[in-house]
């Protein structure tokens, strides 16, 4: 039944998508870089990968905070949104497996690094779709 009244606009589910996913992002990047909204700061973060062993834990923070709130910005504006995505899904699969593996519900469980996983592998294979700065320069 609603097939008919929706036909045509497929191409704003990403879009949903990637504002959600974007914003997301952006909040939890811009926490780790810049410690606005009660987040670690880039200082945080680097003692919190180098209590897991990631090795050289300044190298891997700024990397990931950065991945967040870059791939966050490009995929809210659709641009290179292909990318971004697959850079946000990279970073999630690192959280599943490093963080969040062996409990399924929050507060320390995986559901919520499962749906931002799961979002960036949609729009990887979507693309950025309707307004999305990508489509408009014919790069979706």
């Amino acid at each position: 039944m609603l097939g008919p009244i929706l036909r045509g606009w497929g191409d704003f589910g990403p879009l949903v998508i990637r504002l959600a996913l974007g914003a997301v992002f952006i909040g939890h990047g811009a926490q780790k870089l810049f410690g606005v909204w009660g987040g670690p700061g880039l200082q945080g973060v680097t003692g919190m990968l180098a209590s897991m062993g990631f090795q050289p834990p300044y190298l891997w923070a700024l990397a990931l905070s950065l991945v967040e709130f870059v791939g966050g910005v490009l995929v809210f504006v659709g641009l290179f949104t292909r990318y971004a995505a697959l850079a946000l899904a990279v970073d999630m699969a690192v959280a599943l497996l490093r963080v969040h593996w062996g409990s399924f519900f929050l507060p320390s469980g995986m559901e919520f690094a499962l749906m931002l996983f799961a979002a960036a592998v949609s729009l990887a294979l979507t693309g950025g779709r309707a307004l999305s700065i990508d489509r408009a320069a014919r790069r979706d």
